[in-house]
């Protein structure tokens, strides 16, 4: 399956490794406040979400890749939205988010 991407607040992805699952939806906002996570399906949609939410966060910033096999990933206006949390076994690789 094509992995799918999120961009995650350094803090947010340790919190996450640290209560064994990830709940951050977008910048501020938690799975709960918005009933899913936000993803991207490939570079220029996270681009494009780094522009609207993140352009102007100073922490550094990490690209999660997701296999969506078994997880409920639906797309939505041309977004993959995950509705749950992410588990941390879903998540095969983190790397820098450089722009």
């Amino acid at each position: 399956m094509t992995p799918i991407h999120h961009l995650a607040v350094r803090a947010d992805w340790e919190a996450a490794r640290e209560a064994g699952e990830y709940r951050r939806s977008t910048l501020g906002r938690t799975l709960e406040e918005v009933g899913f996570i936000h993803c991207s399906r490939d570079l220029a949609q996270l681009r494009g979400v780094h522009a609207a939410f993140y352009a102007e966060v100073g922490e550094p910033l990490l690209v999660l890749d997701i296999d969506p096999a078994g997880l409920d990933v639906r797309v939505e206006n041309g977004f993959p939205h995950l509705y749950g949390p992410l588990p941390l076994t879903a998540v095969t690789a983190v790397r820098p988010y450089t722009c």
